[in-house]
């Protein structure tokens, strides 16, 4: 598809509908790509409010429609906000629609190829250390799960198998989340950014994040 240089659609996104309605996070992506951009005005923009869970993105659909139709490109604020999402990367690629990263002009069809395997695997690599680990502790005779407790159930074993799990999994992220750079908040948005999930399955924010952090906090002396 032969691009128009100077035709640029801009397609943003936030995780939650709180945020969306605050515009907490959408404000600095249309700060980010408005100082790339240095007077170029766009044909148009495109916000995309959704979980990270989902992998329907209907917004950039039509963002990418839009693309084809003006023979524009799509411009992000942030690369590795979207490059490690494997529902945008799906599309991207399907859609054969040039983009600009504001953050990495450079970054080109390969880049975010490697970026979308690497965050592939380190999701793939974290979910086998967790489940060996588990299978570990169960073999050492901690019984894992959360049983439906009746009346004089004794709820000792359960918490204590809680407590291995939550564990187990901080001591695998430790390493991914101290590897981050941000504020608490940044690194859960990154997480979350990478579909990495928290040990319940949830999505991540600052507690979370410095819950983890604690747990592998040395003991005092």
């Amino acid at each position: 598809m032969e691009v128009a240089q100077d035709r640029l659609i801009a397609y943003y996104r936030v995780s939650t509908a709180r945020q969306g309605a605050s515009q907490l996070g959408l404000d600095a992506q249309r700060a980010a790509v408005t100082r790339f951009l240095k007077g170029t005005a766009l044909m148009g923009e495109f916000t995309e409010v959704e979980s990270g869970k989902r992998n329907d993105r209907p917004e950039l659909a039509k963002a990418l429609a839009a693309c084809k139709l003006y023979r524009a490109k799509l411009i992000i604020a942030k690369l590795d906000r979207l490059a490690r999402n494997v529902a945008f990367i799906s599309n991207l690629m399907d859609s054969d629609v040039e983009f600009i990263a504001a953050d990495f002009p450079e970054a080109n069809r390969l880049t975010i190829h490697i970026l979308a395997a690497v965050a592939e695997h380190e999701r793939e690599m974290i979910s086998q250390r967790t489940r060996a680990a588990l299978t570990v502790a169960k073999a050492r005779g901690v019984k894992l799960g959360n049983p439906r407790l009746k009346p004089g159930t004794n709820t000792k074993p359960a918490t204590e198998a809680k407590i291995v799990k939550a564990r187990v999994f901080s001591e695998h992220m430790l390493p991914v989340i101290l590897g981050l750079d941000g504020t608490l908040k940044e690194k859960a948005e990154a997480l979350n950014n990478r579909g990495i999930t928290t040990s319940r399955g949830g999505r991540w924010n600052a507690a979370s994040v410095m819950r983890v952090l604690r747990q592998q906090a040395p003991p005092r002396a």
